[in-house]
């Protein structure tokens, strides 16, 4: 099953959205090695932050399913369905975070791993966001709605997140453990949202039901 999914699955991807928003990142990511020959430490932790949070607003569009209507009728799980889209996604988003921590200068070069740990939660929070938004609404693109809450979340958490949580300092601030542990906690939570909201709604599921029903 899995492998006759892989093709449609495959040409329903918003490959327009995660290119261009891959591109930008890579730019903001580069940006400290193209404006100065002396970057500082400071710079390039606000480059790949800034990346991380473009590349993550490509990923709200990676639900977006035009045929949701058709979809969801289909014997095939939805969870299993968006499930394959964020798999086929995740050998690019890899890649692309690794040419971007590569783009910043090794010698300014914030904890890759701790930035990792920052990039995955906010992917995982804007697909959990995007499956959310699915679950609770007839909305069959959610992306563009996803990525603006997600952008503006993103600009106001800094000003609104106690200094104390350590989510938004730098490594030589002695909160920058402490961010992380938090980190870890937005990753797990996110990951539990999305395992809540993969099934169909109720209401769409009592609908194929009763449709299978009447077709019998």
């Amino acid at each position: 099953m899995l492998a006759q999914l892989i093709r449609p699955v495959l040409r329903a991807l918003p490959v327009r959205a995660l290119g261009s928003t891959a591109a930008v990142a890579l730019l903001i990511a580069a940006l400290p090695r193209l404006l100065s020959d002396e970057p500082n430490p400071w710079s390039a932790l606000v480059a790949l932050r800034a990346a991380a949070l473009a590349f993550a607003l490509g990923l709200a569009f990676v639900l977006d399913d035009p045929t949701r209507d058709l979809t969801s009728s289909v014997p095939t799980r939805r969870i299993l369905r968006t499930t394959l889209r964020v798999a086929l996604v995740a050998p690019f988003a890899a890649l692309w975070w690794t040419a971007a921590v590569l783009l910043v200068p090794s010698e300014v070069r914030p904890p890759v791993g701790d930035m990792t740990l920052e990039a995955a939660a906010a992917a995982a929070l804007s697909l959990a966001a995007a499956a959310a938004v699915l679950r609770f609404t007839d909305e069959p693109e959610p992306g563009q709605r996803v990525a603006a809450g997600f952008l503006l979340i993103a600009l106001v958490s800094p000003l609104a997140l106690p200094y104390d949580w350590g989510m938004y300092v730098s490594p030589a601030e002695k909160q920058w453990g402490v961010g992380h542990d938090h980190w870890a906690m937005v990753l797990v939570g996110a990951g539990l949202v999305w395992a809540a909201c993969g099934p169909e709604p109720v209401r769409r599921r009592l609908l194929r039901r009763r449709s299978a029903v009447t077709s019998c």
